[in-house]
């Protein structure tokens, strides 16, 4: 699978129970109510679905523009 921004978007959307429209680039994720456990289970969710993902990295960026680059070298490197 590949990751899309848009996809990554909709995800963490939908953890937030929020429209996705709502979540900007530079948005800080914790700020919106992302927490620790659903960040969790979004990096689960990538990780089953091909995009290997490390929490810490995430929660050192926790934007969904710093999220993006970091899923978008991974899928690059591979």
């Amino acid at each position: 699978m590949t990751l899309t921004l848009e996809t990554m978007r909709a995800d963490i959307a939908r953890m937030l129970h929020d429209d996705p429209r709502n979540i900007g680039l530079d948005d800080n994720l914790m700020d919106l109510g992302l927490d620790s456990m659903r960040a969790m289970n979004l990096v689960l969710a990538w990780s089953e679905a091909g995009v290997d993902l490390d929490f810490s990295a995430l929660a050192e960026k926790p934007t969904l523009a710093g999220w993006w680059a970091l899923a978008q070298a991974r899928q690059d490197a591979k």
